[in-house]
């Protein structure tokens, strides 16, 4: 399939992006492809209108480099203008409704983003609002990352059906994620992680589904060699994300052995890539030798969040025009 000349299947009716599992196929593939046509435009300079005169609110309260940066000058870049709004600045912080803020933004910009901890605040901002919401992380997914690692996937393998994509660690929101959107396009799933520290039973279930109706397979294990045999993509994240600081040295226990290094990338395929959301800790979850080897496209990765985040506000705040 060449996603630069995809055809939609249906027309993009989505106001939000939550998770992508309320996003069909045929509406992943759009914002892929859509992704790939703006980073050819962007890379040759030529000018992207489609936010002209909207604004985005984003609303931090995580820190971040790859999100706020790839937000901000997307939005510019695409002729509108970003706010960053941390949650300690504005009234959220001193305990205002999170549905009178809806209302009052919904009122004065074109979308939101927010990165926060809990998934229901990001709910409950799409109920109570009427403009785009959209998933800049939570605890439970973080959709915009794995549309970026879609794309690059795609540009390195030329294809994405089919593959196998191996996932080393935590069960956290990268991995429920990831597991939702591969499975959605027929991509298996291999995500090993120690006993206490597996996948949500009801994302997992959601991806099984998923995968049933697409002609692919999620497989959930123990054993990092296990997950690794055969993969096109090995993918790792922090054993202990954002919010998780006290338990760090417990984690950095139940986690070892789970690290990408040269002996689960002597299992995988020899072509195969490494991917990660970064922040990295190297000789953690991965050992430098891969995360800096030849192997390896985090910044290929991290700069694609760029891209797939303009297609993402494309689609819900632009009309899906360039």
């Amino acid at each position: 399939m060449d996603l630069m000349q995809y055809q939609a299947k249906e027309p993009f009716t989505q106001k939000h992006l939550l998770t992508l599992q309320d996003w069909s196929e045929d509406e992943i593939y759009q914002c892929l492809s859509l992704a790939l046509k703006l980073k050819s435009m962007q890379k040759s300079g030529e000018k992207q209108t489609c936010l002209s005169g909207k604004t985005l609110a984003m609303i931090f309260a995580k820190s971040s480099t790859r999100t706020r940066v790839s937000f901000e000058v997307g939005t510019y870049q695409l002729g509108g203008s970003a706010l960053f709004l941390s949650t300690s600045d504005i009234q959220l912080g001193r305990g205002e409704p999170i549905s009178d803020t809806a209302q009052v933004l919904s009122r004065m910009v074109d979308g939101i983003m927010i990165r926060t901890f809990k998934q229901s605040d990001l709910e409950a901002l799409a109920k109570h609002g009427s403009i785009p919401i959209i998933n800049g992380l939570t605890d439970e997914f973080h959709p915009c990352q794995v549309l970026a690692d879609l794309l690059t996937i795609y540009e390195k393998k030329g294809t994405l059906k089919g593959l196998k994509l191996a996932f080393v660690g935590d069960g956290n929101n990268m991995a429920n994620s990831l597991m939702i959107g591969c499975s959605k396009l027929g991509i298996d799933v291999s995500i090993a992680s120690p006993d206490g520290y597996k996948p949500s039973p009801i994302y997992t279930a959601w991806s099984v589904a998923n995968a049933e109706a697409h002609g692919s397979k999620v497989t959930i294990c123990s054993d990092p060699l296990e997950a690794c045999k055969d993969a096109d993509v090995l993918y790792t994240d922090v054993w202990a994300s954002m919010g998780q600081e006290s338990e760090a040295a417990e984690r950095k226990k139940a986690f070892e052995g789970y690290q990408i290094n040269a002996q689960t990338l002597a299992v995988a395929k020899k072509d195969c890539i490494f991917l990660h959301c970064l922040p990295a800790h190297r000789g953690e979850e991965v050992s430098a030798d891969v995360i800096d080897g030849k192997h390896s496209v985090v910044f290929d990765e991290a700069e694609n969040r760029l891209h797939a985040q303009k297609a993402v506000m494309a689609l819900l705040m632009g009309g899906g025009n360039a």
